[in-house]
């Protein structure tokens, strides 16, 4: 049964009062790329503990030390080279979720508009569908370039000469369209049965042509590249080995520390790409205890060791710190799987679930939903040993009080199932308590 709803206790910020992973002063602000012209390179062959590597990829990701919050949401994109984007929306989008986890409560149209104004930012395949920084544009000259050479997408155009010319020639005329705009996305079968328009103008996004710098009611807007694109990054056009050195070097930095595979995934190349282009990328091979692949960090990483409290929130399953599954199993010890496309009845944790971190580690998961201006935890579990769990159930609740002020519409929480069932009332009392502002 819905268990009691519970008045949300105002608290202090939730990225100040989580208990550091290890002691020293919050670090600085942080950089965006790898920085082996302006630091000393370590001497390649490092070795590091599963804990060092683990720290290296929190900082590296922004989520240890302290929040740079005059760069915000664009330093959080610039920093993290790539942010998905899903259609899903629970507390928020995916997209959204990013910079609370690493800035805390910024307000969600600041996020909007740090996205999709001022042409600071377009939106390309990366990982998947993500938000990426304008400045990149030239980079993902490689990929644009593969679709040419292949030819067509995975849907086909019957009359692609006429098709692409009518989308041109829209967009010229009238400006920024959606895909309804210009004529209607579908044919009216199933999700993919796209119209011929639809067909038309997503080839030519993924030629270059047209480019989407922002999204309306969720809708790609498509406007033409020679308009949307700054002309001195429009008409760069690197070698397809400069794009994909310069993009496993950004990976490297956001990632800190990373094996082949890691840099592969971060923008979806292969590791015979990535294995190509590593020596020129200034990242350092390392040997990281436990891990069976070999490594390599960003020298700058390695130069000044992470130190600083850590963020206590909760995470999106798209956010690039967890995104590679693999990884996040390697150096958090916690299998993840997205579970909104399982059958409802073989769900474990959740349509949703969000991981919790907290101290530096994955401590458990929340499934999250929104009745009325109630946040309901639909599942809360914790991970480890009964007395791990216990100890998890502060941060628990401080990441849900923090969750429910940030989408400004849930003014209570309710807790529903806990696993253990032992930590209910533990949780549900901790969320009534509040915070000590201490």
């Amino acid at each position: 049964m819905p268990g009691p709803t519970i008045p949300r206790m105002t608290a202090p910020h939730p990225h100040t009062v989580s208990q550091p992973d290890e002691p020293g002063p919050a670090a600085g602000p942080d950089r965006a790329a790898p920085a082996a012209a302006r630091v000393p390179v370590p001497r390649a062959g490092a070795e590091l503990s599963a804990d060092e590597a683990r720290r290296l990829a929190l900082h590296a990701q922004g989520l240890m030390g302290r929040p740079d919050r005059r760069a915000g949401v664009p330093g959080v994109l610039r920093r993290l080279g790539a942010v998905q984007l899903d259609t899903i929306s629970v507390l928020a989008r995916s997209h959204e979720l990013v910079p609370f986890a690493r800035l805390g409560p910024v307000p969600r149209q600041d996020v909007e508009a740090a996205y999709w104004s001022g042409r600071s930012a377009f939106e390309y395949w990366s990982h998947a569908a993500c938000v990426l920084p304008m400045e990149d544009w030239p980079l993902f000259a490689f990929r644009r370039r593969a679709f040419l050479a292949r030819g067509h997408r995975w849907h086909r155009m019957k009359d692609a000469a006429r098709s692409l010319a009518e989308v041109r020639a829209r967009l010229a005329g009238e400006g920024p369209l959606t895909s309804a705009e210009l004529g209607g996305a579908k044919n009216g079968g199933p999700w993919w049965d796209w119209s011929e328009t639809k067909i038309a103008v997503e080839w030519l996004l993924d030629t270059g042509e047209v480019v989407c710098t922002r999204r309306r009611g969720w809708k790609r807007v498509y406007d033409l590249t020679e308009r949307a694109v700054p002309a001195e990054l429009r008409d760069r056009e690197p070698p397809d080995e400069g794009c994909r050195r310069q993009l496993v070097s950004r990976a490297g930095a956001a990632l800190g520390v990373a094996t082949l595979g890691d840099l592969a995934d971060y923008h979806r190349m292969t590791q015979a790409e990535v294995a190509a282009v590593i020596e020129g990328t200034g990242l350092v091979p390392v040997t990281v205890h436990g891990w069976q692949a070999p490594a390599w960090a960003d020298p700058a990483a390695l130069a000044t060791p992470p130190r600083g409290r850590h963020r206590t929130t909760l995470l999106s399953p798209f956010d690039s710190l967890i995104w590679d599954r693999r990884r996040t199993e390697r150096i958090f010890g916690m299998t993840h799987r997205l579970e909104a496309y399982t059958p409802r009845e073989k769900r474990v944790y959740g349509y949703f679930a969000m991981p919790l971190l907290s101290g530096g580690r994955l401590l458990g998961r929340v499934d999250p939903a929104r009745e009325g201006k109630v946040l309901v935890a639909r599942h809360a579990s914790f991970e480890g040993t009964p007395r791990q769990a216990a100890r998890a159930v502060p941060a628990m609740a401080e990441a849900l009080h923090w969750a429910a002020g940030w989408v400004g519409w849930a003014g209570d929480i309710r807790v529903e199932r806990v696993t253990p069932g032992e930590l209910r009332e533990p949780l549900t009392t901790a969320i009534a308590r509040g915070f000590d502002p201490r």
